[in-house]
């Protein structure tokens, strides 16, 4: 009895540490002590745990887990902090269209013909994507099995940081006015959580356009416990095995940018460990290249089979996104992601408008529009030529300002049910896998795709959407200008009104919500421990089999907070086990 409350009593002792330390030897964003270059970096140094990937888990994960541990966070990017494209609101587009090699987004096709982007920054897809906030709906935690409580408390500790309350102008509240309308209801204002009907979400934008990314958590970090590396590319995670113990992880080898190769080596203690928070492309991808993956396929790419794991890789899906253009009679404020229908047919209806999309019509540089690198040019990205790109420059500069414009009305759907896999291209880490979606191969998904269509057209024909819209545009016109324009590579069709189906499959997007690869119960555990490895362990949106929630990033961030606290309980709880023997 005595030996139970002791035990009690630490673990609660614990949580109060986790919680509190960080408040007296916290530094603030961006000076952090603990950043530095891999170039910095010691040829071979010792940790207690390992993180590969500084993105929305590894961040909140190394800052947790340094409050009581030494941590190395690896992140194959540079900082956000200083960089404008990612930091202000109004540059939203800029940093996923910037194609060099030291973008933060690194883009990528995938084998659908969807044109996609991943994260190449501390703080992960945070950085780059439209900032909205929101939890997990309740169904969502109870069907993973995570601990309600300390979920709620890890969402609230990413929020002290990153959430804020949008300030909802013209065109979102013609969108929500729309939606409601349109029968998404009730209206539950402004909230974090996951309703059906029609709500005011989170932003990780403040009221001032400034941006804030899961590298804001590391204000929580203990400064003496944590060491980032940036530019450091992990190439393999190494094993021991000896006699019939079962396989260990004992290092990482990374190289920094100038290329030289260093070595991150775990600390002596049986619950030291190496993490993998490097996304959903990059954790199976590194997973492969150290030998853990589809036997047949490693040895097709002369990699020595350590674990013979047929399901890495699988189990890869993204929520498709399809959107509308609607050119606007008069200007509309910029705004990301705030306002989002949640339907009770799975489909997520969302906005957003002005001038980020369209950006400086005089200067010749529109944005994401843009000829040479946006997503949604009027030139197809194979057909990007110096000629094509000042023919369409050409082209550009005599519309008027009014089809620059607008906004877009968006739907995705949850799920989804449709997936596909991973595999290796190459042996470098940094370049992109080869992956498939298959968007849509399940109809349920199409089915719901169509029914978030349907929405759209009822909310921009709504009375509220009136001061938005063009008479002059019809409903099937808007479609079939959407569907044209060249978002992917995939054929076209004419008239793709005349099939909602035929408009969702011709104009899928991405909103970069791709997940799987590690999924629990396939590679990981319910702890998020590889299967048939000690000392190795993965925690990022590889693991999901469905994205929570309208936009994952709350929940990502919260389950790198909720496993650095596990973490440490477990230790606790073993530490207080060995005594008490």
């Amino acid at each position: 009895m005595a030996f139970g409350l002791c035990k009690s009593l630490n673990l609660a002792f614990l949580g109060l540490l986790i919680l509190h330390v960080s408040s007296s030897v916290s530094e603030t964003a961006p000076n952090y002590s603990f950043m530095h270059q891999a170039t910095a970096a010691p040829k071979v140094a010792y940790y207690d745990y390992v993180i590969i990937g500084g993105g929305t888990a590894g961040c909140p994960l190394a800052a947790t887990l340094s409050q009581n541990y030494s941590v190395l966070l690896l992140e194959r990017g540079g900082s956000p902090y200083g960089n404008p494209n990612i930091t202000n609101l109004s540059s939203f587009g800029v940093a996923l269209s910037d194609l060099s090699p030291t973008s933060p987004s690194q883009r990528f096709v995938s084998e659908d013909g969807v044109i996609n982007a991943r994260a190449r920054v501390l703080g992960g897809g945070s950085c780059l994507n439209a900032g909205f906030y929101t939890r997990a709906s309740p169904d969502y935690v109870s069907d993973v099995g995570w601990e309600g409580r300390l979920v709620n408390e890890s969402y609230r500790w990413v929020e002290k940081k990153v959430a804020f309350m949008p300030p909802v102008r013209e065109w979102q509240s013609a969108v929500r006015d729309g939606l409601l309308e349109a029968g998404i209801t009730p209206y539950n204002g402004f909230t974090y959580d996951h309703m059906y009907g029609t709500k005011i979400g989170g932003s990780t934008f403040n009221s001032s356009g400034q941006r804030h990314t899961a590298a804001d958590l590391l204000e929580y970090a203990n400064p003496s416990g944590l060491t980032v590396l940036l530019h450091a590319t992990v190439h393999r995670i190494l094993f021991r095995h000896k006699g019939s113990v079962k396989l260990r992880a004992s290092s990482v080898v990374f190289r920094d940018a100038l290329g030289v190769r260093h070595k991150a080596i775990l600390k002596k203690g049986s619950m030291n460990e190496i993490i993998v928070s490097a996304g959903a492309l990059g954790s199976p991808q590194l997973l492969m290249l150290s030998g853990i993956g589809p036997a047949q396929h490693l040895k097709d790419h002369n990699i020595s089979v350590i674990l013979d794991q047929p399901m890495v890789g699988r189990g890869m899906s993204d929520n498709p996104m399809n959107a509308v253009f609607v050119p606007s009679p008069v200007p509309v404020e910029v705004s990301l992601i705030q306002i989002v229908g949640i339907t009770p047919f799975g489909s997520y209806i969302e906005a957003a408008s002005g001038e980020n999309f369209a950006a400086s019509v005089p200067s010749h540089d529109y944005g994401m529009f843009s000829p040479k690198i946006g997503q949604l040019s009027t030139v197809p990205p194979k057909q990007r030529t110096p000629e094509a790109i000042a023919d369409a420059i050409a082209a550009m500069s005599k519309l008027e300002q009014p089809a620059f414009q607008g906004g877009f009305i968006l739907e995705k759907i949850m799920g989804p049910l449709s997936s596909g896999d991973l595999f290796l291209r190459t042996l470098s880490p940094d370049d992109n896998p080869s992956v498939t979606f298959n968007y849509f191969k399940n109809p349920e998904d199409l089915q719901r795709c169509v029914n978030g269509i349907k929405v759209i057209e009822s909310i921009i024909e709504s009375k509220p959407f009136a001061k938005f819209r063009l008479d002059s545009l019809s409903w099937k016109i808007l479609l079939n200008m959407s569907a044209s324009a060249p978002v992917n590579l995939l054929p076209k069709h004419t008239n793709a009104s005349i099939s909602l189906e035929q408009f969702c499959k011709d104009s899928v997007m991405t909103i970069w919500h791709y997940h799987g690869g590690c999924q629990v119960g396939r590679v990981v555990d319910q702890n998020y421990k590889v299967f048939g490895v000690n000392n190795l362990r993965i925690v990022d949106g590889s693991t999901f089999y469905y994205s929570p929630g309208t936009n994952p990033q709350a929940t990502v961030m919260m389950l790198g907070r909720y496993m650095g606290v596990k973490i440490s309980r477990e230790r606790l709880a073993r530490k207080n086990s060995k005594k008490s023997k």
